[in-house]
C-alpha cells in the first residue's frame, strides 16, 4: 500500500507543474555555482630596456565576488628599485552576489515546493491557499531572475572590461614608455560565467512559464473554463444526429448502390435501353431473393 502511495505521490513530477520545478532546481544550481565558484587569471609581460629589470609572467588572479579595487599585482617600473603595486579598477561584487543569492533562494524553494508537492499534495491544494502563495512566490522569483540576470550581464561585461590584459597593461607606468614592451600573454576563461549568464535567462523563462501551470492550479481560472459548455451542448443532438445516419449509411449506400452499378454493367454490356433494362430485371430478381 505504502509503495503504491508512493508512486502516486511521485507522478506530480511527471506533470508539468511538478516536471518544472525540477528543471528549476537544476538550472538554479548550475546559475548560482558557475558564478559563485568562478575564479580567474590572466598573465601579461613586461620587458624593459634594462633587461634584468623585466618581468615577463605578471600573474594577476581574481575570483567571485569580483572585488576586483581589492586584486593587486606587482609590475617592474623599468627605473630601477622596487616594482609599483597596482590595483584592478572596480567593484562589482553587488550584482555578483545579488545573482548568486536569488540562485541559491531559487534553489531552496524549489526544494521546499517540490517536497511539498510529492509529501502533501492535498494539503497543498486545499482552500487554494497553497496554490496563491507559490503563484505569489513564482512572480517574484521571475521579477527576480529578470533583475538579476540583467544587472549580472552588465556586471560581467564590466568584469571583462576591467580584467582585459590590454586595459591594465595602461595601469603600468612602464609601459607608457615606448622604450619598454608590454604585452598580454594571456587572457582570462571568462566562458564559466558567459554560461553562468545564460543559466540566469533560463531561469527566467522557467519561472515565468510557471506562473501559467500554477495559475491553472489555484482554480480561478476554472469558473471561466467551465462556462463554454452551455453553448456547445446544442450541437451536441446534431452530432448524435450524424452519428446515426453514418450509422444508417452503410445499409442506405447499399441499397442505393445495387441500382446505379447494375444499370452501368447494364448499359456498358448492352449499351442503350436494353442494358437499362437488363439492368432493372437483375435488380427485381435480387429484391425478390
Amino acid at each position: 500500500g505504502k509503495i503504491l502511495v508512493a508512486q502516486g505521490q511521485f507522478r506530480v513530477i511527471k506533470v508539468p507543474l511538478g516536471f518544472i520545478k525540477v528543471l528549476q532546481w537544476f538550472f538554479a544550481i548550475f546559475a548560482f555555482s558557475t558564478c559563485g565558484s568562478y575564479s580567474g587569471m590572466f598573465k601579461m609581460s613586461v620587458e624593459c630596456k634594462n633587461r634584468t629589470e623585466s618581468d615577463l609572467s605578471i600573474e594577476v588572479e581574481f575570483e567571485y565576488p569580483f572585488r576586483l579595487h581589492q586584486v593587486y599585482f606587482d609590475a617592474p617600473t623599468c627605473k630601477g628599485g622596487n616594482p609599483e603595486r597596482l590595483f584592478l579598477v572596480g567593484d562589482y561584487s553587488s550584482s555578483a552576489e545579488f545573482f548568486v543569492t536569488i540562485g541559491v533562494f531559487a534553489f531552496l524553494y524549489s526544494t521546499a515546493a517540490l517536497s511539498i508537492y510529492v509529501f502533501v499534495f492535498d494539503k497543498y491544494k486545499e482552500n487554494n491557499k497553497g496554490p496563491l502563495i507559490d503563484l505569489g512566490v513564482t512572480a517574484v522569483f521571475a521579477f527576480m531572475w529578470l533583475v538579476s540576470s540583467a544587472a549580472w550581464a552588465k556586471g560581467l561585461s564590466d568584469v571583462k572590461m576591467a580584467t582585459d590584459p590590454d586595459k591594465v597593461i595602461t595601469l603600468i607606468d612602464a609601459c607608457n614608455n615606448e622604450e619598454n614592451r608590454c604585452r598580454e600573454v594571456h587572457d582570462p576563461v571568462m566562458s564559466g560565467l558567459n554560461t553562468s549568464v545564460a543559466f540566469g535567462f533560463i531561469n527566467l523563462i522557467l519561472w515565468a512559464g510557471n506562473l501559467w501551470f500554477v495559475f491553472k492550479e489555484t482554480g480561478i481560472i476554472a469558473p471561466f473554463m467551465r462556462a463554454p459548455p452551455p453553448q456547445q451542448k446544442p450541437a451536441a443532438p446534431d452530432a448524435y444526429g450524424q452519428q446515426g445516419a453514418y450509422e444508417q449509411d452503410p445499409y442506405a449506400s447499399n441499397q442505393g448502390g445495387y441500382q446505379p452499378d447494375y444499370s452501368q454493367q447494364g448499359y456498358n454490356q448492352g449499351g442503350g435501353g436494353g442494358g437499362g433494362v437488363r439492368g432493372r430485371r437483375r435488380e427485381s430478381r435480387c429484391s425478390l431473393y
